[in-house]
């Protein structure tokens, strides 16, 4: 037990670095929170700041759940506590402490955990969320699709006894947070109001 909790805190504070909020401060002398969605996410900071920043963005962001899987790899044999790392490190991005706990909506540091927990999973749902951006250029309904078809996967596979079945519990927690984060963007999109990538933020 002290271990799950010792890594769950360890994940959630990884998390909470605000890459975004960081990039914006450097690359655009802004708080990306005050323009665009308000998120700290690559997608934001893409409209704010620019691709190269959003980019930049990304990778970090996917490292921190990849950083937080791998110290608990290091430190013990328990599978359930990459799930317990993974999970967390997405709830630091969401809500992180280092930044009154407003941050993004948990795509990278989600996808992070499904390409370092399962890479098959990781790789249905990066090819089915990037084609989803490609053909729609909406950005967020690649991600919650992507998010769903990766939980599926991994949920098939763990059942399967191809994964380590305590991997099961990653699939519909994380999707659930990312799918919920996403609330707005879900009734924009119903409303046709959703912004499509490319779209700047208003303002800058």
């Amino acid at each position: 037990m002290t271990d799950f909790l010792v890594f769950a805190v360890v994940g959630y504070l990884l998390g909470s670095v605000p890459f975004g909020l960081i990039a914006g401060r450097i690359f655009g002398d802004i708080d990306v929170r005050e323009h665009g969605s308000g998120m700290t996410g690559m997608t934001n900071v893409i409209r704010t700041v620019g691709i190269w920043a959003g980019m930049l963005v990304l990778s970090l962001d996917m490292g921190k759940t990849i950083l937080a899987v791998v110290l608990t790899r290091l430190f013990t044999d328990s599978l359930g506590i990459d799930v317990v790392a993974a999970i967390t490190a997405i709830m630091g991005h969401n809500w992180p402490l280092y930044s009154n706990f407003k941050g993004g909506r948990g795509t990278a540091p989600g996808w992070a955990g499904l390409i370092v927990l399962s890479p098959i999973a990781g790789i249905v749902a990066s090819f089915v969320g990037l084609i989803t951006i490609a053909v729609s250029r909406y950005v967020s309904l690649g991600s919650i699709v992507g998010a769903t078809s990766g939980a599926i996967t991994l949920i098939v596979l763990s059942l399967l006894d191809l994964h380590p079945l305590a991997y099961v519990w990653y699939g519909p927690i994380g999707a659930t947070i990312i799918v919920v984060r996403h609330k707005e963007n879900i009734q924009r999109l119903m409303s046709g109001k959703e912004r499509k990538l490319g779209h700047r933020a208003e303002g800058l």
